[in-house]
């Protein structure tokens, strides 16, 4: 660590101090943001250029300084020192700038190790007070900021590609969007759901006339902020995960993991999503894809109805957020009888499971690591609400490769699974 100092004399103590004391309220009153946003090769530097405020009071104490009386009020010797690590050098700017990511994080430090005082996602505006190719300075709510520099731009960005620009380069044919429908079963305790899914529709002799649901996980801008009934009878989830077991509420979407690397999970199962769209439709299948851009209002309640109305079965795209490589698997159904016997997981549990193995098995014929046994139990909203065959699965964790090779290997062993749970 790179240590300063900055030395005030006996006059300027106090204003020194008590402005440190302000700004270490600021950054402990912060709650932890979603993500990371700067790429681990940049690692080294940040924390070089982290600051971490610490106050000392040379031959006297802070409880001194607080009272403001005694020996540290009277001695002229005395110096305060501002003790921490190097604020970065930027040069000086005046501009308004434009989020260029989804779930960017603003620190009160030039460093990913410290606290999050807000989250921005794509087009929101900041004014820039300074500049390095690292870590640029901003203004939030009156309070000196920063945010990593690659995901500013002085240019307000593009709105993501539309479905329907999608839908022309497409192997199949777009049948145009679906939304939520309040009359569907389950549809009312869905929070977010002004966005729209897109039906495709397989060409040729070879359709199959069976429809998947491809969720790409994640990507709800706000869905962290919002909470869901986890069941739709009100009782208490069985298992941990995301939310703790014994939760009756949790987040409407969450915002996903950061990989080693600083790709956003949201973005991974986006192009994953992608690939498996073309390999479906290839195939014969018509294809409901809940999300083909950063953002889509839906959260996995209004998914979860979408895809139970609209298609044949439900795969949501997901990696975990372990750092172990740990391999694919998906989330079964927990085998704890009271979760059991609650609709409709009674009625469709079986299912679940059965379309979860089948993934695995296509996956480990592709030459995909599979995590232990392949399965591990879960208690998500998804099955909870889900009445076609459904099921959520992780692919890798946040060290797994997810070039476009590996991605395209993922595909072809996802669709050898469909293949297999519907005998084709």
């Amino acid at each position: 660590m790179k240590t300063g100092m900055i030395r005030r004399n006996t006059k300027n103590k106090r204003a020194l101090y008590l402005a440190a004391l302000a700004l270490a309220a600021v950054v402990s009153g912060c709650q932890k943001g979603n993500h990371d946003v700067v790429s681990e090769s940049s690692e080294v530097r940040q924390k070089q250029e982290e600051t971490l405020i610490e106050i000392t009071i040379e031959d006297g104490s802070a409880e001194d300084e607080t009272r403001g009386g005694g020996a540290a009020a009277e001695s002229s010797s005395r110096e305060q020192t501002l003790v921490g690590e190097t604020i970065p050098a930027m040069e000086t700017r005046d501009e308004t700038v434009y989020v260029t990511g989804s779930d960017v994080n603003i620190r009160a430090s030039a460093s990913t190790s410290s606290q999050v005082m807000a989250v921005f996602q794509t087009g929101e505006k900041l004014r820039r007070t300074g500049y390095d190719e690292t870590w640029s300075r901003v203004e939030y709510n009156g309070v000196t900021c920063y945010i990593a520099s690659r995901y500013l731009s002085v240019s307000e960005p593009k709105q993501p590609e539309t479905t329907a620009a999608v839908a022309a380069s497409s192997q199949g044919t777009a049948d145009g969007s679906v939304t939520l429908d309040a009359s569907w079963k389950y549809a009312e305790f869905s929070k977010i759901n002004s966005g729209s899914a897109t039906l495709y529709k397989a060409k040729g002799d070879k359709r199959k006339g069976i429809t998947v649901c491809v969720n790409a996980g994640h990507g709800t801008s706000g869905g962290s902020s919002v909470k869901t009934q986890c069941h739709p009878d009100g009782t208490p989830k069985v298992t941990g995960g995301t939310t703790a077991a014994g939760a009756t509420s949790a987040v409407a979407v969450s915002s996903g993991m950061t990989f080693s690397d600083g790709t956003a999970e949201a973005k991974v199962t986006l192009a994953m999503a992608m690939k498996l769209k073309g390999r479906l439709l290839d195939a014969g299948y018509d294809v409901l894809m809940i999300r083909e851009s950063d953002d889509v209002q839906l959260d996995n309640v209004a998914r979860t109805v979408i895809a139970n109305n609209m298609a044949d079965c439900h795969i949501a795209l997901h990696w975990d957020s372990t750092t172990s490589d740990k391999g694919a698997f998906y989330m079964s159904v927990p085998s704890a009888s009271s979760y059991r016997a609650m609709e409709p997981v009674k009625s469709n549990w079986e299912k679940h499971n059965a379309l979860g193995e089948s993934l695995v098995a296509g996956l480990r014929d592709a030459g995909v690591k599979i995590f232990s046994g392949g399965s591990m139990e879960m208690d998500l909203t998804q099955t909870s609400y889900s009445t076609v065959p459904s099921i959520d699965i992780e692919l890798g964790d946040k060290v797994s490769d997810h070039s476009d090779a590996a991605l395209d290997k993922l595909a072809g062993g996802l669709l050898d699974g469909v293949n297999r749970y519907f005998g084709q």
